[in-house]
């Protein structure tokens, strides 16, 4: 094991720099590339069901300033231990999340589940490697970390500084398909999705509240970011739908809220990313023409959507050209 990874096995290798403009043509999320900082200073914890607390995620693309504080995170008290949601997108953000656990409770923190390989869902995991946790991903995310885990890690030391970026922390327990776990009093269940907003999207199920945590799986008000199958995306969605969840906690946008009308605006984006992305295609129209027309009615719906729609249309283009 090394200082820069915490893994059961060997640790990633270094990924060669990216620039902006060369991210979007290589299929890494913009959000996923940030400039980090001081932590934002104003957030606060919301009580969304019985001992379950969430901070919402800045609706920004990340700062010096935000800490990439940019996505929702949290913690689910059990009788027997915590179960950290999201870990931040840095280790000043995940110190942060175990500052706000400590202020409620004393007990244990337990598992902490790392959603998929975004920076802003994984990288506050450091702060909680003392805890001797399970670490909970899908069984394609150590794979994902191994590809891109060191070039992450790498941009933010240049940014951060290597003390406040911590390690890439692997999961371990890998989750193929479904399971579950106990906290004394709340089962947690947890599925392994296809690939759709990237190619390791864990979802997670809470017996007591019944919310669904789809991580980002379920973007809102955010315009979704599209780093895996966009065919695959609407097909989890259907998934999502069957679980019989009424309430949802999404990776992004208000800490909760109702699924039916939430999944319905992101099936509105992503179908309009499909048809649009299709029909340049039959017409012959190049890729970087289609980025600047597909979609394009959406364009008042979502926030970023100058920032993230031309990419999202990038990847679309790339999957759907081969049907």
């Amino acid at each position: 094991m090394t200082a820069s990874a915490v893994h059961p096995g060997e640790s990633a290798a270094a990924g060669r720099p990216l620039s902006r403009r060369h991210a979007l043509f290589a299929g890494l999320c913009l959000c996923c590339l940030p400039t980090l900082g001081r932590a934002t200073e104003s957030f606060t914890m919301e009580e969304v069901g019985p001992g379950i607390f969430m901070r919402q995620g800045l609706t920004a693309d990340a700062t010096a300033d935000n800490a990439d504080a940019i996505a929702n995170i949290g913690f689910l008290i059990g009788r027997d231990g915590v179960l950290v949601t999201e870990t931040g997108g840095s280790l000043a953000d995940g110190q942060w999340l175990r500052a706000e656990i400590a202020k409620r409770t004393s007990k244990p923190i337990t598992h902490v589940v790392l959603t998929h390989v975004h920076p802003d869902h994984v990288f506050g995991a450091g702060a909680f490697v003392q805890d001797k946790p399970v670490f909970i991903g899908h069984a394609k995310l150590a794979e994902a970390l191994g590809a891109r885990g060191e070039f992450y890690r790498k941009r933010l030391i240049e940014l951060l500084g290597e003390d406040r970026t911590g390690p890439v922390v692997y999961p371990t327990m890998s989750v193929a398909d479904t399971a579950e776990i106990d906290l004394g009093d709340r089962r947690l269940t947890f599925t392994a999705h296809g690939p759709a907003h990237t190619s390791c999207d864990l979802s997670m199920r809470d017996s007591g509240s019944g919310l669904l945590f789809p991580a980002d799986l379920l973007f809102v008000n955010r315009i979704p970011s599209l780093d895996g199958s966009l065919l695959g995306w609407l097909k989890e969605i259907e998934r999502l739908k069957a679980m019989g969840a009424t309430r949802a906690v999404p990776g992004h946008g208000p800490v909760s809220v109702d699924l039916g009308p939430a999944l319905a605006d992101l099936t509105g984006y992503l179908t309009a990313l499909r048809d649009g992305t299709r029909a340049a295609i039959a017409k012959d129209v190049p890729i970087e023409k289609a980025v600047a027309s597909v979609a394009q009615d959406q364009r008042d719906k979502w926030a970023l959507f100058d920032t993230y729609n031309g990419r999202n249309v990038t990847v679309a283009y790339q999957e759907l050209e081969w049907e």
